[in-house]
């Protein structure tokens, strides 16, 4: 998994942020309160690092502790926190009042729309105060007298975090394997349980990655298991129920360090694919998922630079890929013909100006998912008379994706929208007629109305003439565009990950005090094609950063935001894009919140041990090459602090981060700190027992929201 995280869903959901939830200063004995009172200065003990001609000095690689034990390095993150913690100390009232407004409005008794696997339909729900969902089924898609398959909460109990990877039903419905994480570092735990009986069996795989795959006898599993050093997962190992572990199969090991495995199931069942992903190439191996025996063939011979996918119908497969088609195209082949690229024909041809992002087979329909000008759609055809019908939405700017579509003979795609204004809602599209139920919309409790709210969609013009989109949301009451509303600008920027406007309750707390919220879907990410991805990673990397600077600059002149009261956050990469950012322009910004950011570029990138790393040279390059590393040092957060005025920053991390460790962020704020020339504030919160993904629970996630909302509301207030 990439540096996306939980970023990824936080403009939709309370999971905005990660933070901590640790015991207030006043109750640390162990700090007096000179000590809290007063920024901690970290030791400088320089690590000298040669290449290229150059000695790197890091003064703070001793804040690196990979066995995350030492007590000077535990010593020093307490501070930090007992610092930031009086600090904030003047907004626990409001971050009280926050936390209670945003859980007012959530529904607690919700349950999921139920999917159907085999004879059965499955859900989730939560009741009252739980903080995790429970897993239940039904014989019918109304959950008519449900059958509680896994209760989470209880499961969590034991533990300070808790998280589930994958659950997976047998194909016989009689048992279900499913996977956990206690410590969030993402390596889970893969249990069974006999639904039949509700005992566990004896069946334990531990070191996986989290998705575990059934055979067709009920009693063969396939999971993946990741390195104990880079926590990569390279391994594709066979388990046979009733037998340890260590007689486990390898069916699969990868050999690149430069390639992700994964494994899926095919939609009809009759086969298991074994998925290979770097950044630049992807690629899919086969083996049948009838034979406990099968070893896996390669559907094609890996080659740079070349990405597809596949689905399964009867005897063809459908293969979306980038062959000679930069925003992809969708083909098809016969099963056993597969491997000749030359027996591919084309069912939708490449469209320069359109990608193609998506595609669900049903035994009479294809559905596809294509992106023009920044904005989803969704297409039905009919397979045998090529005709279509694109659904339509109102929503000047809008999120929409196909999910949960897992039987073939299904006569309905189902289909999720959300805009920035519209809460999540589920459709079910008759593939014949076209007709669309609404199976349901997330529910907002109290006042909330749409109409109070006004999302638009512009494009700015970057200094390099690139139009680049941005999604804008305000309360109508509040805003007059005279550049008197605070704003708050979030970017991502990386790995083509596309930032979709969509729909947020807590964001409801932002907009209701007079806040614009402005999403920039700057380069890096795929919003207007691949192309745009391109332009945004390696050697142009630079333009994400610019992208978000020429967007606050415009914004700000067409009267969005006060530029005296102008905020910027984002996570994991989006952390290096406000780390960049505040380095090339922190005159336009009052405050920022960087998110587990992604911020030492240089030393990450040239240690190999970390997870990521030879994963991403694709993305960031190779600074073991001269020439992607004079260019990564020249923006990278970390190695481009210096003595000049940093906007007020709120820095926040986990110290179990699997993805972006924690000794980045401490490692910049400690460089922060002695060099910045200003009296701004700059704090650092680190929660002792999250990972890259923050807290588990929903509502514990709230808190962090909260402490982030009260960063930027007393800023914009003058009261921090």
């Amino acid at each position: 998994m990439k540096r996306l995280i939980l970023w990824q869903f936080a403009l939709s959901s309370v999971v905005l942020a990660t933070g901590c939830h640790l015991t207030k200063p006043e109750n640390d004995t162990s700090l007096t309160q000179a000590q809290v009172a007063t920024a901690p200065l970290a030791a400088k003990v320089p690590h000298i690092t040669k290449i290229h001609g150059y000695e790197i000095v890091d003064n703070y690689h001793w804040l690196r502790d990979d066995t995350r034990s030492k007590p000077e390095v535990i010593a020093h993150l307490e501070k930090e926190n007992a610092y930031t913690n009086s600090v904030l100390a003047s907004t626990d009232t409001l971050q009280s009042q926050l936390f209670t407004e945003i859980k007012s409005r959530i529904v607690k008794d919700n349950r999921s729309v139920p999917v159907r696997q085999g004879q059965f339909y499955y859900f989730n729900e939560t009741v009252g105060e739980q903080e995790y969902a429970s897993i239940y089924r039904s014989v019918n898609v109304k959950g008519d007298n449900p059958e509680l398959l896994l209760d989470i909460n209880e499961l969590a109990k034991a533990y300070d975090y808790f998280a589930i990877g994958g659950i997976e039903v047998s194909p016989n419905a009689k048992l279900m394997a499913y996977s956990q994480d206690t410590l969030s570092r993402r390596i889970y735990t893969v249990k069974v349980k006999n639904l039949e009986t509700g005992e566990l069996l004896s069946d334990e795989l531990t070191g996986t990655q989290g998705g575990v795959i059934w055979a067709n006898d009920n009693k063969t599993l396939y999971y993946v298991k990741k390195d104990p050093v880079s926590l990569l997962g390279t391994q594709v190992f066979r388990h046979t129920l009733g037998t340890s572990q260590e007689q486990d199969e390898l069916v699969y090991e990868e050999l690149d360090n430069t390639y992700y495995t994964g494994v899926s199931k095919s939609k009809d069942g009759e086969q298991i694919f074994i998925h290979h992903s770097s950044t630049e190439s992807k690629g899919v191996s086969v083996l049948s998922a009838n034979d406990s025996k099968s070893q896996p063939k390669r559907l094609i011979p890996r080659e740079k630079g070349h990405e597809y996918s596949i689905a399964k119908l009867n005897d063809w497969y459908y293969i979306m890929t980038n062959l000679d088609a930069v925003n992809f195209k969708l083909m098809k082949v016969k099963v056993d013909q597969a491997s000749d690229k030359n027996n591919w024909t084309t069912v939708i041809a490449h469209r320069p100006n359109v990608k193609l992002e998506d595609f669900n087979l049903f035994e009479n329909h294809l559905v596809y998912q294509s992106r023009a000008q920044g904005q989803s759609k969704v297409t039905i055809r009919e397979l045998h008379k090529n005709k279509e019908h694109e659904l339509t939405f109102n929503d000047p700017a809008y999120q929409v994706y196909m999910t949960s579509n897992t039987m073939l003979d299904s006569d309905s795609v189902r289909v999720v929208y959300t805009s920035m204004t519209t809460p999540q809602t589920t459709f079910e599209v008759d593939l014949n007629d076209y007709s669309k139920a609404t199976l349901k919309q997330e529910k907002v409790l109290g006042d909330f109305k749409p109409d109070d709210y006004q999302s638009e969609r512009i494009f700015i013009t970057a200094r390099d003439g690139e139009q680049v989109p941005v999604s804008i949301v305000y309360k109508k009451s509040l805003f007059k565009k005279d550049g008197t509303n605070p704003l708050l600008q979030y970017g991502y920027g990386s790995y083509g990950y596309t930032v979709d406007p969509r729909f947020s309750v807590s964001r409801l707390s932002l907009l209701d005090r007079g806040f614009v919220y402005a999403i920039a879907h700057i380069r890096g990410s795929q919003m207007l094609g691949r192309p745009w991805y391109e332009d945004g990673k390696k050697l142009t990397k630079k333009n994400t950063f610019n992208d978000f600077v020429d967007v606050t600059k415009a914004l700000v002149a067409q009267g969005y935001g006060d530029k005296q009261r102008v905020y910027a956050q984002g996570g994991s990469a989006g952390g290096l894009l406000m780390g960049a950012v505040i380095n090339q322009a922190s005159e336009l910004y009052h405050g920022v919140h960087a998110a587990v950011p992604f911020v030492d570029v240089i030393n990450t990138m040239l240690d190999e041990t970390l997870p990521l790393t030879t994963n991403e040279y694709d993305e960031w390059g190779n600074p073991n090459d001269k020439t992607y590393f004079d260019y990564m040092r020249s923006y990278s957060p970390y190695d481009q602090v210096t003595a000049k005025s940093y906007p007020n920053l709120l820095v926040t991390t986990g110290l179990h981060d699997s993805q972006v460790q924690y000794f980045e962020p401490a490692k910049w704020v400690a460089k922060l700190r002695e060099l910045k020339t200003d009296d701004n504030k700059l704090l650092f919160k680190v929660d002792m027992e999250a990972g890259h993904g923050g807290a588990s629970g929903r509502f514990k996630r709230i808190k962090d929201t909260a402490l982030n909302y009260a960063f930027f509301i007393e800023l914009a207030n003058g009261r921090l």
